[in-house]
């Protein structure tokens, strides 16, 4: 029985990685764009270091955080591809 664990374990791994490779080749039609994303609906961690998970920027259009979006959309949105840097 733990055999049959095992090997049930490691299939479901396999086909996870696999998924994800998907999941990546998918995106390389995206930038990300930085100064666009509402309080809580940021994309992943901002450049600041503040957070690192997605949905938790608290502020609208904060120049650290960043959504993706298709290439060549972003200043047409009104963000930037590069972060604000702090003055």
């Amino acid at each position: 029985m733990k055999n049959q664990a095992l090997v049930s374990s490691a299939l479901a791994a396999a086909l996870s990685l696999g998924l994800v490779a998907q999941a990546q080749a998918a995106d390389t039609g995206k930038e990300k764009c930085y100064g666009i994303a509402k309080s809580g609906q940021n994309d992943c961690a901002n450049a600041s270091g503040s957070h690192a998970c997605a949905g938790q920027s608290k502020v609208d259009n904060g120049g650290d955080e960043w959504k993706y979006v298709a290439k060549g959309t972003c200043e047409k949105a009104g963000g930037s591809t590069k972060p604000a840097t702090k003055k």
